[in-house]
């Protein structure tokens, strides 16, 4: 599926999330704190655009990505040179979120954004993020959440439910990625749900940040 809408993936995120979605990438950014000298494991990376955001502070990241086509078509960005070159490294690395492929303690920060409700295992995959994180390196988790005000949340549901799959319908190639993505985030849990989930993986500080007022949920933590 992710395959799929590789060429025009980042283009529908900005269209379905009015913008938004640029500036949640900043945000993760500035909460991860990224720069010259650190190490970045940027997972669920797609094409490499959010990883972007870090190389552009002087980190080196490496984006890593089950999907193939994703990095396939990052990669002929990376190599039409769109962008220009960025301070830090960028790295396009295939691997599986629950068997890294990397070694231990390899990361100051690892982050993940949009893309821990698409793994099997979120605890395991949380666990084998800590495996490859530095004692005292970072964790940020970007991923949607629950609105804290109910009757805009009642909405938001109702613009996921409708709305999105309608947009998607006229604008995707693969609009039943889109019914997915609406399907994913209606079962997702809210903010300290996915707090509790992310202590019984190991880590420890555990806190979040609502962005959007809540479509979006920034949980960061530490590794012992």
């Amino acid at each position: 599926m992710f395959d799929a809408i590789a060429g025009r993936y980042d283009l529908l995120n900005d269209i379905l999330s009015a913008g938004q979605v640029r500036l949640w990438r900043r945000a993760v950014a500035r909460i991860a704190g990224a720069g010259t000298g650190d190490r970045v494991l940027d997972l669920a990376a797609g094409t490499g655009t959010s990883s972007l955001s870090f190389t552009a502070a002087g980190a080196d990241c490496v984006a890593c990505d089950f999907s193939l086509g994703m990095l396939a078509e990052g990669l002929a960005r990376q190599r039409a040179g769109r962008g220009g070159a960025p301070p830090g490294r960028l790295s396009l690395v295939a691997g599986d979120a629950l068997r890294l492929p990397f070694r231990d303690e390899a990361f100051d920060v690892v982050t993940i954004s949009f893309g821990l409700r698409n793994v099997a295992s979120p605890g395991a995959a949380l666990a084998d993020m800590r495996r490859v994180t530095r004692p005292g390196g970072r964790l940020v988790v970007c991923e949607f959440s629950t609105i804290t005000l109910a009757p805009l949340d009642k909405l938001y549901r109702r613009y996921l439910s409708a709305v999105l799959p309608t947009i998607a319908r006229r604008v995707a190639r693969r609009p039943e990625a889109y019914s997915y993505l609406a399907e994913s985030i209606a079962d997702w849990p809210a903010q300290r749900e996915l707090a509790g989930i992310i202590e019984a993986a190991g880590w420890s500080a555990v806190r979040w940040r609502d962005l959007s007022m809540g479509v979006v949920a920034v949980h960061v933590a530490r590794r012992r």
